[in-house]
């Protein structure tokens, strides 16, 4: 009995103590809230959740004052604004060169035998010296097959090496060897079949596969044409042509669009063409759009207003229209061996501005990101704050609750 009477003095005079601390509990987590919130605005760039870029005009970032190593943007980043003046060449990405050893082409081309050719030999007059094709032998089955060793048999004239000869030689030599025996022989010499040499035509081609050097020269619309043309997933754009172990980079769409010959070069033998896929070539779109995606440039390239476009526009609610960038890996090395870095920015405070995306030429690769408003960042920072405060708030109001 005395026990629970000085118990309950001891509640009593404790309790208006108890209930001042949990009506304070709420308070403190107001404070603790705003205490929260204002160093989330003083430090932002590390306390608000998500990606973002600061603004070239104002971020320290761009205007050479210093901060942190992890707030500071490497030395190597390049920033430029996309504005009517800005040069075509830095918009577009940089057309393959044509390597000067391709443009020094034979300007005469003639047909040189191999092995596993076949020659169609004819000698005027004389129809014993010259193998009837027939109604049931082509001219390549009864032609004169040049064996592995490069040479062939002909009557009178025996075994003679014809293998890096052109027909007109190998024409010359059959008619020196058999005037020993007939008095101005008349001989003519053709290739009955061609397959010593081959082309291979790999790649985004409806179909692929060796194809035969013959007297007509093969240039590289040929060899893409024997190969059916391309197919819907190819990138016109790049092609490479291997030769001798070496790679080159040919732009059919500089033949096809601006009827530029010099990329349509002459083919030798054993030179592989490979056809890329063009869905390697890829823009990626992040950031405050409504569907951030990856886009397929496809053959005609795409440029940022149908980039933004395809991605749904930007979101109204929470973009900065003045922050729309574009990120491009530029081919410039610097001595430590890393690449720059090229940010182009364009200002869609104005809608006009949409003119100029639509002029702005993207390059695979590059990545389109349209940065955060202030106040969509702030309301980032307090949707993360709000569980805490209510999580102190309701563990305040049930302690408040327990002690009555």
């Amino acid at each position: 009995m005395t026990d629970s009477l000085i118990a309950g003095r001891r509640r009593s005079a404790a309790g208006p103590a108890a209930s001042i601390h949990t009506r304070r509990l709420p308070r403190q987590a107001l404070r603790l809230l705003l205490g929260v919130s204002a160093l989330g605005w003083l430090a932002g760039c590390t306390l608000v959740p998500g990606s973002h870029i600061s603004q070239p005009s104002s971020s320290p970032w761009f205007n050479g004052e210093q901060r942190s190593d992890s707030e500071r943007l490497p030395d190597i980043v390049r920033v430029r604004e996309i504005t009517p003046g800005l040069p075509v060449a830095a918009q577009q990405a940089p057309q393959p060169q044509l390597p000067p050893e391709l443009e020094r082409e034979l300007t005469h081309y003639d047909y040189v035998v191999g092995p596993g050719d076949v020659l169609n030999i004819t000698v005027w007059d004389h129809p014993e010296l010259t193998i009837p094709a027939g109604s049931m032998r082509s001219p390549s089955e009864a032609g004169n097959w040049v064996h592995n060793d490069g040479t062939i048999f002909y009557p009178y004239v025996g075994s003679i090496s014809v293998a890096g000869l052109r027909v007109t030689e190998i024409r010359d030599l059959i008619t020196e060897r058999i005037s020993r025996y007939i008095e101005n022989p008349q001989v003519d010499v053709s290739v009955a079949a061609f397959r010593s040499q081959r082309v291979y035509v790999s790649g985004s081609v409806r179909e692929p596969g060796a194809y035969p050097v013959t007297n007509v020269p093969m240039r590289l619309l040929d060899a893409v044409n024997a190969a059916g043309g391309l197919d819907e997933y190819a990138d016109w754009r790049q092609v490479i042509l291997t030769r001798d172990g070496q790679d080159y980079i040919l732009s059919l769409r500089a033949i096809y669009e601006r009827g530029d010959a010099r990329y349509n070069v002459l083919l030798r033998s054993g030179d592989v063409v490979h056809v890329g896929r063009g869905d390697d070539n890829k823009v990626f779109v992040l950031g405050e759009v409504e569907r951030p995606n990856a886009l397929v440039m496809g053959r005609n390239g795409l440029t940022l207003a149908e980039a933004l476009a395809e991605s749904g526009g930007i979101n109204e609610l929470q973009a900065n229209a003045s922050g729309v960038f574009v990120m491009r890996r530029a081919e410039d090395i610097e001595p430590s061996g890393e690449r720059y870095i090229d940010l182009y920015q364009l200002n869609m405070k104005n809608a006009a501005a949409l003119v100029l995306a639509d002029e702005f030429v993207l390059s695979p690769r590059d990545i389109v990101y349209v940065t955060a408003a202030p106040v969509a960042r702030w309301n980032r920072l307090i949707s993360q704050l709000l569980p805490t405060v209510q999580g102190l708030y309701m563990g305040a109001r049930t302690e408040r609750e327990l002690d009555r």
